[in-house]
């Protein structure tokens, strides 16, 4: 019965080793899982065998060969996925902006060619005549001030001049 055993366990060794190296030739996806799926083992007799355990897990971290195509673990496609929704975040941003400034600017251009609003010259006018009246603002604030001045230097002088004339 031993003996039956251990030619079980052999066996069994030998389908997980012919999985192991069949996996790797394929360039197939190399799990524990998947390997004791194709060598008709349960998951636990790999882990029960750490020499074997050891083995698939160098077997999935071994770059595959040139030529053939590289496993993808989830983490990475999840990493992938998740760039991938990020980029498409920001490209839907982008797009809103761009819609939003082409629709105003089609809005200005169409305002512009209705008449509705005002001609391009006329507010320009409009626009110069608010800047001249504030520059006239200006001034006559400067010409109070100057004028508020020049009363106080004469009042200064009629004091000094009466001063002056008072003194015995």
């Amino acid at each position: 019965m031993i003996d039956g055993k251990r030619a079980d366990s052999a066996r069994r060794r030998e389908r997980v080793l012919k999985a192991v190296d069949a996996a790797v030739a394929d360039g197939g996806d190399i799990t524990v899982s998947s390997l004791a799926r194709s060598a008709r083992v349960d998951r636990t007799y790999l882990y029960r065998h750490p020499d074997l355990l050891e083995r698939v897990h160098v077997a999935a971290s071994t770059p595959v060969e040139r030529g053939r195509m590289a496993a993808v673990s989830r983490t990475s496609l999840r990493t992938d996925l998740a760039n991938a929704l990020e980029a498409n975040k920001r490209l839907t941003a982008r797009v809103r902006q761009l819609e939003k400034r082409l629709s105003t600017q089609l809005g200005e251009n169409v305002w512009a060619e209705s008449g509705l609003g005002a001609p391009v010259d006329i507010d320009q006018l409009q626009r110069r005549i608010a800047s001249l009246e504030q520059d006239l603002a200006d001034k006559r604030g400067e010409l109070d001030e100057r004028t508020e001045e020049l009363q106080a230097a004469r009042a200064a002088n009629r004091e000094l001049t009466r001063s002056l004339n008072q003194r015995p």
